[in-house]
């Protein structure tokens, strides 16, 4: 274990998909009414889980292939949109977690590769915007998490002590990664990790 584990974050960025809301039925259902509209096979829950994990521009591409990508980037956004906030649930226990950091001090972000429009409607939807100091989502940044890029955009301008103790809270490979491309400590929660067949993610883009 590393010293920096031995003591308290001084900054926190999470994921938020699976990590702070429940949203793999959301994000289920709508991937397959896009693939209901384009002919192809629907995923189960445990497929969902399984290949989801980066931004919708990084994997739509292959999937429906560089002539249908932007289309059904469109239908996917319209089906999400249509439930997204009325199926959005927080997980048990993440509002007391994130009031615990809060009162501690700990800056807190979220760094997810959800469209950015989307992820600050959930976060408003919740009244949440309180507890962050930044909310990035997909092309919010140059480039889409596993990059460092939307981390350091959520971050802002924190203090080099608060990336020296810089923890990331997620549930997936790309959140692993993410935390190694920006020297953070990766902190997975759940008891499985999600997105290791790498395809794609909730209303990214």
């Amino acid at each position: 274990m590393s010293d920096k584990m031995l003591l308290p974050p001084k900054a926190v960025i999470f994921d938020w998909d699976n990590t702070l809301v429940d949203s793999w039925e959301t994000i289920q259902a709508a991937l397959n009414l896009t693939f209901d509209d384009f002919g192809k096979e629907r995923w189960n829950l445990a497929e969902t889980k399984t290949r989801v994990a980066r931004s919708l521009r990084d994997s739509f591409p292959t999937l429906f292939g560089d002539d249908l990508w932007e289309e059904a980037k469109d239908r996917f956004y319209a089906h999400f949109k249509a439930i997204h906030l009325e199926t959005l649930t927080p997980l048990t226990g993440a509002y007391d977690l994130l009031m615990a950091l809060r009162e501690q001090g700990t800056y807190l972000g979220v760094v997810s590769n959800k469209n950015g429009n989307f992820l600050r409607s959930e976060v408003a939807h919740l009244d949440w915007g309180h507890f962050f100091g930044g909310v990035v989502g997909a092309t919010d940044a140059q480039n889409d998490k596993p990059a460092a890029d939307p981390v350091h955009l959520a971050m802002g301008d924190s203090a080099a002590a608060q990336y020296e103790n810089l923890w990331f809270v997620g549930d997936s490979v790309v959140d692993i990664q993410c935390a190694r491309n920006v020297g953070a400590t990766a902190i997975l929660i759940g008891d499985e990790i999600t997105g290791h067949g790498d395809a794609t993610n909730s209303a990214n883009s």
